[in-house]
């Protein structure tokens, strides 16, 4: 076996070196170099079985790719689709491999096909499958021409097309093939229950051609058509790809404790539903023309926070689950070294009053954009803002879910006017819902008016993290895009300015100021170290500017940005400028939901038809 050639592929990747497939259930990351190296199975949120992505090889990853140690790849989706085919250049000749999980009937596969296209290629396959993120060894045996593994709850069975002889050596499924042209050697890995039989097997070339018209009849659904198209439709396309079909629900990323710095500790799971993006992707998704994916996301939405409005939560799992327990995965080393590992997320216990101003946000862009009402939605509505009524004036954890003390954070109280806001909206233009306007306008005056006199530093012309603080925060930019003051406000472009020179990163933007630590180590956000710049803030920054009536800026921001992403069009949360490369957990849905907004921002209806 060509063992020089696997050590190859172990190097330390970079993020960005991922690209994404998945069946709108769960996702993959596959590396440049041809290795699956991330896939929870059967859900984004279930224990992966290939998690080399934090730690090594030996934590699971499936490789497929030539033998020759100087083959060079080139990759790019096909069309506007999510099948990945990467074309590696070999000094004996050329190969196609083509990535892909169909959208499932019943049972998740992924699918790999080979293809020669030029001279003789030799081929090798590597599959180590480790259950448990990395933890368990299946037992894999010889089954109806398949290898077949299984470890407690899971089970996964491997077949070639044709059969192509495998062995097993240091716990993996190994396989060598040569290729001529025309030559294909297709591979599915299908995973079931392990109590249950196994599931019906697929035609790997039928579901090829089936996964790209799927994929290409939704992007011609797309309704924006301004400048850089490709780049927002393949942000969009990638939003819908990190949705939860069954449910609606569109995680945050898919991928867990991708580190906010490189051997740092600021590593989370992010493969959950966050109250916080729901109205800027409910946004994006109404803007580019996806009505039915927005009622689903409403939907979801309704359902996550119906109950207690005392017990609304920052985010829910992908049915609305609320227990989301934070552990760690101490056998995994992290991703460049980066640890703690860890599953759950235990900033779902925080206290965040921005994310009843989001929910309420999030269904005024439902109603207005004409999606049928759902008859106990207003009746929600009502129940969360009239427990925010009475507790707005409480501190919280603020938006960005800091570890540290409760703050009376300015954007929380810019949220709780949007809540008053739009409930008075929704009045105004049906006065025959249930609900007092005149109590709702007093709370929104009152609310403006603290904010304006607490919120606001006039020595500096800015507004600031927290009531009384010196620190700032990326969150402000979105002053004017929520309408709690004009664009033109001097005071809103002293806070553009503010945020540009004091959380500005080589033209990118961090989310708050972090500089000093305390006597234990720790910043004012409660944790150590540092994080990159945040990406999603970096396009609120384009889109302040364009607000503030710096289009040419806001423009050229927005190029900027675009150039972040890598060869498949992904980005991640963050951006670190200093080493040049993408940071945090990938491909991160607010990254893209940004990228969305920014681009109708811009370029307004003239990109829409």
């Amino acid at each position: 076996m060509h063992a020089d050639t696997e050590d190859a592929y172990n190097e330390d990747p970079y993020i960005e070196d991922y690209a994404l497939i998945g069946d709108l259930q769960t996702a993959a990351l596959v590396r440049r170099g041809g290795s699956i190296d991330w896939l929870c199975l059967p859900r984004f949120d279930s224990a992966a079985c290939f998690a080399a992505l934090l730690g090594d090889r030996d934590n699971g990853h499936w490789l497929l790719a030539p033998a020759a140690p100087d083959a060079r790849p080139r990759r790019s989706y096909r069309g506007d689709s999510l099948v990945l085919d990467t074309v590696w250049e070999t000094p004996t000749g050329a190969v196609k491999v083509t990535d892909f999980m169909p959208q499932r009937d019943r049972a998740p596969d992924v699918v790999r096909i080979a293809e020669g296209l030029r001279g003789s290629v030799e081929m090798h396959s590597v599959l180590r499958l480790r259950f448990g993120y990395g933890h368990v060894v299946p037992w894999v045996r010889r089954a109806q021409g398949c290898r077949v593994a299984v470890a407690g709850p899971d089970s996964v069975w491997l077949r070639t097309e044709p059969e192509v002889k495998t062995y097993g050596q240091d716990f993996s499924t190994r396989s060598e093939f040569t290729l001529a042209p025309g030559e294909r050697v297709t591979a599915v890995l299908t995973w079931h229950p392990s109590h249950e039989p196994r599931p019906r097997v697929i035609d790997p070339y039928e579901a090829l051609e089936s996964t790209v018209e799927d994929w290409e009849a939704w992007a011609a659904r797309c309704r924006y058509d301004g400048p850089h198209r490709a780049a927002v439709l393949r942000s969009l396309i990638t939003l819908k790809a990190l949705t939860f079909a069954p449910t609606g629900g569109i995680v945050a990323a898919p991928t867990t404790s991708l580190p906010e710095e490189l051997g740092g500790v600021r590593n989370w799971d992010y493969r959950y539903c966050w109250l916080r993006d729901s109205s800027l992707t409910l946004k994006s998704l109404v803007s580019a023309g996806y009505l039915e994916e927005a009622a689903a996301w409403r939907d979801w939405l309704l359902r996550a926070v119906a109950g207690d409005p005392a017990d609304l939560q920052i985010m829910y799992g992908l049915g609305g689950e609320r227990r989301l327990a934070e552990s760690e995965l101490p056998w995994l080393s992290g991703y460049g070294g980066s640890v703690p590992v860890r599953t759950g997320n235990a900033a779902v216990e925080q206290r965040q009053l921005d994310v009843y101003g989001e929910v309420l946000d999030s269904l005024h862009i439902a109603r207005t954009a004409g999606l049928p009402a759902k008859p106990h939605s207003w009746s929600i509505q009502r129940a969360l803002l009239e427990f925010l009524e009475g507790n707005w004036r409480e501190p919280d954890e603020g938006l960005w879910e800091v570890r540290g003390p409760c703050r009376h954070f300015v954007h929380s109280k810019v949220m709780a006017w949007v809540a008053a806001d739009r409930a008075v909206r929704a009045l105004e233009a049906r006065p025959t819902l249930r609900g007092d306007p005149g109590r709702w306008r007093a709370m929104r005056d009152t609310v403006h008016r603290e904010v304006c006199e607490r919120g606001y530093d006039p020595e500096r012309n800015t507004f600031t993290q927290s009531y009384g603080s010196a620190e700032l925060d990326a969150a402000t930019l979105l002053i004017p895009r929520l309408g709690f003051l004009p664009g033109k406000d001097p005071r809103v472009i002293g806070t553009v300015d503010a945020v540009r020179r004091e959380l500005g990163a080589d033209g990118l933007v961090r989310r708050y100021t972090i500089d000093g630590a305390t006597a234990d180590g720790l910043t004012i956000d409660g944790l150590p170290g540092s994080d990159g710049a945040f990406l999603v803030c970096s396009f609120w920054l384009a889109d302040a500017l364009y607000l503030t009536g710096r289009e040419h800026e806001a423009r050229a921001l927005f190029e900027k940005l675009l150039t972040l992403r890598n060869d498949v069009g992904l980005l991640a949360e963050e951006y670190d400028p200093a080493f040049g490369r993408q940071l945090g957990n990938y491909p991160q849905a607010f990254s893209h939901v940004g990228l969305i907004q920014t681009a109708f921002t811009l370029f307004g209806s003239a990109g829409a038809h």
